[in-house]
């Protein structure tokens, strides 16, 4: 495992880079906007930003996953955004207050069902497809639009109270076989600002912070193509409501793909 972060360096050249692939990302939504005119359904597609306050690389991902979350660029899709920070740049120099070992995890289990070695920062998913650069946007609205022209599973949920939801999910695609259902709540309009390592002095802020990941639920979905529950919410008290959102998906378990999902606030 390698934190990468020598390899996409931030640099003034590269800020501009930034902003015409950003220009060229516009004119590819516009593309999409013809192809996906008239559709009226938008299907949830679930995009993971493994990042890090310590990779200076990772500023600019970080921005593009709050643009796509903002913008919702890609009208056949609601982009539901989750930045996950892994643990590993945390002996480099400075010590990311939002970081934890089981968005490490998470990202290795994607490194192995993609038969990939390669572990970096950032690194973008979309709907548990294999990843790439997490600032390559042009990329990033390309995957959300295959993504969201494939077949998905009903998800529904509904806030049952102030601390739990109900959530329903059917209509499996076909010849799925092993799922999981994974319930995921992240925090809005979160900044630090970063005294150590490569990103000393920056304040950086954070879109969709993932706050907690949990699989709630594995079955086989050829036995049991329905899956009703009520599913209690552990919010803790420093974080604000008022930017939380809850997020649930199903998710195959040996690709890793995600095939459905659906989102709420608390």
């Amino acid at each position: 495992m390698r934190s990468s972060g020598g390899r996409w360096r931030t640099n003034n050249l590269r800020a501009k880079q930034m902003t015409t692939r950003w220009a060229r990302v516009a004119w590819l939504a516009a593309c999409v906007c013809a192809l996906a005119r008239g559709q009226n359904a938008r299907t949830p597609v679930v995009v993971e930003l493994f990042t890090s306050e310590g990779c200076s690389s990772c500023p600019p991902a970080d921005q593009l996953l709050a643009r796509l979350e903002k913008e919702q660029p890609v009208p056949a899709a609601d982009i539901l955004v989750m930045e996950e920070h892994v643990d590993y740049w945390d002996q480099q120099g400075w010590r990311d207050p939002f970081s934890a070992p089981a968005y490490s995890q998470r990202q290795q289990e994607y490194a192995f069902a993609f038969t990939s070695e390669d572990v970096y920062t950032p690194e973008m998913v979309v709907d548990g497809r294999p990843g790439f650069t997490g600032s390559d946007g042009r990329h990033a609205l390309q995957s959300i639009l295959d993504s969201a022209s494939a077949p998905h599973a009903s998800v529904s949920m509904r806030r049952k109270d102030n601390s739990a939801v109900s959530l329903s999910v059917s209509h499996f695609p076909a010849g799925t076989k092993s799922v999981e259902i994974v319930l995921a709540i992240t925090e809005d309009a979160l900044a630090n600002n970063v005294l150590r390592g490569e990103n000393a002095g920056r304040r950086l802020s954070h879109a969709a912070l993932a706050r907690s990941l949990a699989s709630v639920a594995q079955f086989d979905a050829r036995k049991s193509p329905e899956y009703n529950a009520d599913l209690p919410l552990r919010l803790m008290p420093e974080w604000n409501r008022q930017n939380l959102r809850v997020i649930a998906f199903v998710q195959d378990h040996s690709s890793r793909r995600i095939l459905g999902a659906a989102s709420l606030r608390p």
